[in-house]
C-alpha cells in the first residue's frame, strides 16, 4: 500500500522503531529519537540487503521513490544498486581530492622521469604552475570546465602573449588526459577550445640567408678578437649547423676525431634521440684549434670564467651584435637556417638537408634508425657545405656553385 506525505509528516516516535511501507520495497524508518530514515529493501545473487535514500524530510517522499525506481533499473541490469552507490561516494571522494595542481606536480614528475630535457620541465613548470595554478591549482579536476580555461587562456592572450596562451591550452590538455587515463577525470575540457584562441603572430629567428651576406659574417667571425672559445664555438656552429643548446654543451667525450663524427648524446637534442654529425676537414681544424686553448676542461667550448662550465645560452648571440649583427638580421640558430635555405637553393636532397639537421623523423618506424641515416650522403654534403662557407669568405660578393 502507498503512502501519502501526509503520513510521512504525521509519522511519530514510538517507544521501538517502526516501518511505513510504500511497496517495491521502499519504506520510512521511524526511530525512536523521532529520527524518520528512508530505506530500500532488495535481494541481490540470493542475498538479502538493504539500501539507504536519506532521511525524511531532507528527500522527499517523490525523491525517495525517484531513487528506488533508479535503484531496480539498476538491479534489472544485474547491477548491485548498494555495491553502485559506494563506488560512487568513493569516486566523489577521490575527485574532490584530486586538484589540477595535484595532477600538474605528477605529469611534471613523470616527464621528468621519462628523460625530458631540463629546458622541457621547467617551461612545463612555468606554465602549469606559475600560469595556471593561481586560477586552477586547488580546484578538482573532475570539477574544471572548459570555460574556466578560456577565461584563464584569454587574459594571456590579451596581453599579447597568444603563441603562450595555444601552449599553455595544450599543456593543460595533457595533464587533463593523465587524468583521464587514470580514472580521476571523465573527459578533457581544452578539446572544445581548438580554435578559440587567436592565431599566433610567427616570428622567425633571424637569420642571413643571402650568400654576400653571409661570408660577410664568417669574415668578420674569424677576425673576432674576443674569447678565443666563443670565436671557436660560432665557427663550429656554422660550419655544423647544430642547434647552439648542442654546440655550447658539446663534451670532447662526443668527438670522434679519428673517425670525423660528433655523437651527440640522446639526452641533449631536442628530439630526444641520438644524432650524429659528420665532422669536415675545416670542423676538425676548429677542434684542433679550441683544445689548445683549455685543454684541462672536459667541454668542448667552456666558457671564459671556468674551464667547468660551458659558455652561456647569450654568449654566441652577444657576440654577433659585438660585430655588428643586431637581433633582427643574425641569432646563433640562424646558422641552421642558413644552411637550409642555401643547401636547398644548391640542389642536396630535402632528406638529407632533414636528417643533417637533426628534425625529428615522422617515421615512427624510420625514426628508430635515423641516427645515421643517409649518412655517405650527409658526409658529403657536410665537407661541401664547409667548402662552400670557404669560398664565401674569400670572394665576399659571389656566390660559387656547389
Amino acid at each position: 500500500m502507498s503512502m501519502s506525505d501526509a503520513a510521512c509528516r504525521a509519522a511519530k516516535a514510538a517507544e521501538r522503531e517502526y516501518k511505513l511501507s510504500d511497496g517495491g520495497g521502499l519504506y520510512l524508518l521511524v526511530k525512536p529519537n523521532g529520527t524518520r530514515l528512508w530505506n530500500q529493501a532488495y535481494r541481490f545473487a540470493g542475498k538479502q540487503k538493504k539500501l539507504s535514500h536519506g532521511s525524511y524530510p531532507t528527500v522527499s517522499l517523490a525523491d525517495a521513490r525517484r531513487l528506488r525506481d533508479e535503484a531496480k533499473k539498476l538491479l534489472a541490469s544485474g547491477v548491485d544498486p548498494g555495491a553502485n552507490k559506494r563506488i560512487q561516494r568513493l569516486a566523489a571522494v577521490t575527485s574532490a581530492g584530486d586538484t589540477f595542481g595535484g595532477l600538474a606536480a605528477e605529469y611534471l614528475a613523470r616527464i621528468e622521469d621519462e628523460g625530458a630535457a631540463p629546458a622541457t620541465v621547467s617551461k612545463n613548470r612555468w606554465m602549469l604552475i606559475d600560469l595556471a595554478g593561481p586560477s586552477l591549482g586547488t580546484r578538482p579536476i573532475a570539477d574544471i570546465t572548459p570555460a574556466e580555461i578560456l577565461v584563464l587562456l584569454q587574459q594571456i592572450e590579451r596581453t599579447g602573449r597568444r603563441e603562450t596562451a595555444r601552449r599553455l591550452r595544450s599543456v593543460i590538455g595533457t595533464v587533463f588526459r593523465l587524468a583521464v587515463a587514470t580514472l580521476r577525470a571523465k573527459d578533457d575540457p581544452t578539446l572544445p577550445l581548438r580554435g578559440a584562441l587567436k592565431a599566433p603572430k610567427v616570428k622567425h629567428r633571424a637569420a642571413i640567408t643571402d650568400e654576400k651576406r653571409l661570408g660577410a659574417l664568417l669574415a668578420a667571425i674569424d677576425d673576432y678578437d674576443g674569447w678565443p672559445t666563443l670565436r671557436c664555438a660560432l665557427q663550429f656552429a656554422a660550419l655544423t649547423f647544430a642547434r647552439p643548446g648542442e654546440v655550447r654543451g658539446a663534451v670532447w667525450d662526443e668527438m670522434d676525431i679519428e673517425n670525423a663524427v660528433w655523437r651527440i648524446d640522446g639526452k641533449r637534442t631536442k628530439v630526444r634521440r641520438p644524432h650524429d654529425v659528420p665532422l669536415s676537414r675545416q670542423a676538425l681544424d676548429v677542434l684542433r684549434e679550441v683544445k689548445e686553448v683549455a685543454r684541462a676542461s672536459t667541454l668542448v667550448f667552456p666558457s671564459i670564467r671556468s674551464n667547468k662550465t660551458p659558455l652561456s645560452e647569450n654568449a654566441m648571440n652577444s657576440a654577433l651584435r659585438r660585430l655588428g649583427f643586431t637581433q633582427d638580421e643574425m641569432t646563433a640558430h640562424g646558422f641552421r637556417a642558413a644552411a637550409s635555405s642555401i643547401l636547398n637553393e644548391k640542389g642536396f636532397r630535402p632528406d638529407v638537408i632533414e636528417a643533417a639537421l637533426g628534425h625529428q623523423e615522422k617515421n615512427e618506424i624510420r625514426r628508430a634508425y635515423n641516427r645515421a641515416t643517409y649518412w655517405p650522403e650527409r658526409i658529403e654534403l657536410m665537407q661541401a657545405w664547409a667548402d662552400h662557407l670557404d669560398s664565401l669568405k674569400r670572394i665576399g660578393d659571389a656566390a660559387v656553385a656547389l
